[in-house]
């Protein structure tokens, strides 16, 4: 019998949607305002999701607190407040939609987090927009 347990969180960061091999026309055609020189910002909200089997010993998935705590060290204190593309070397060569952040993120928690568990990320960057990696 397996249950899923979530640990949502919150950051800010700033980024540009921006392909270098592209014309700057091109660049605007398709990202449009995402596209802005000077960067934008998002209040991201992010959910982690685990599932599995309850331990007999515990009856936890996964501690939460664990969780919170490895999700603070490992992602928000890389994350809030940063300009993707110019802080976080993941996105040197990687345009940071919401797509690619929430891959980044789940690259950086899949080591920490026992095998055993499925691991899905959630990544809104507004409120109607948000992605979710693995699908």
């Amino acid at each position: 019998m397996k249950v899923a347990v979530f640990r949502k969180e919150h950051f800010n960061a700033a980024h540009r949607l921006f392909n270098p091999s592209w014309t700057f026309e091109k660049n605007q055609t398709v990202f449009g305002k995402c596209n802005n020189k000077f960067y934008h910002g998002h209040n991201y909200e992010l959910i982690v999701q685990l599932t599995g089997t309850p331990s007999s010993e515990t009856g936890f998935v996964y501690d939460l607190k664990l969780l919170s705590d490895l999700i603070k060290e490992h992602v928000l204190n890389k994350f809030d407040h940063k300009n993707l593309n110019e802080e976080l070397s993941e996105f040197e060569s990687l345009i940071p939609t919401a797509e690619n952040i929430s891959i980044v993120i789940y690259n950086i928690l899949r080591p920490l987090i026992n095998s055993e568990l499925d691991l899905k990320i959630t990544l809104y960057e507004t409120p109607r927009n948000y992605v979710q990696y693995p699908a």
